[in-house]
């Protein structure tokens, strides 16, 4: 399972985000579909250059990968605030 690029955008595999957000991989596009599942993609500057962080959201989730260059998962984490609802505060760039 690659992370890859092709035409300006990033593809990430379904099952990859189904299980950073504890879903059922079949759910995940029509989640993103319909906005319950919502992304972000920062791209690295200065000692950070060609890296990218991705998140993912969905209810109290957030999901991030931090990639190289060439689509390689460098690092992930989840905060999971179960029945809560993510602060706002999670949803900001450079969190």
């Amino acid at each position: 399972m690659m992370i890859a690029f092709e035409n300006d955008t990033i593809q990430v595999p379904a099952a990859i985000i189904a299980h950073g957000l504890d879903l059922e991989i079949p759910a995940v596009q029509s989640l993103m579909r319909n906005g319950e599942v919502t992304s972000r993609c920062e791209k690295g500057e200065n000692e950070d250059a060609g890296r990218y962080r991705l998140t993912f959201f969905h209810k109290g989730r957030r999901f991030q990968l931090v990639i190289d260059s060439t689509g390689k998962i460098l690092q992930r984490s989840v905060i999971d605030f179960g029945d809560r609802a993510l602060p706002a505060s999670l949803r900001k760039p450079g969190i």
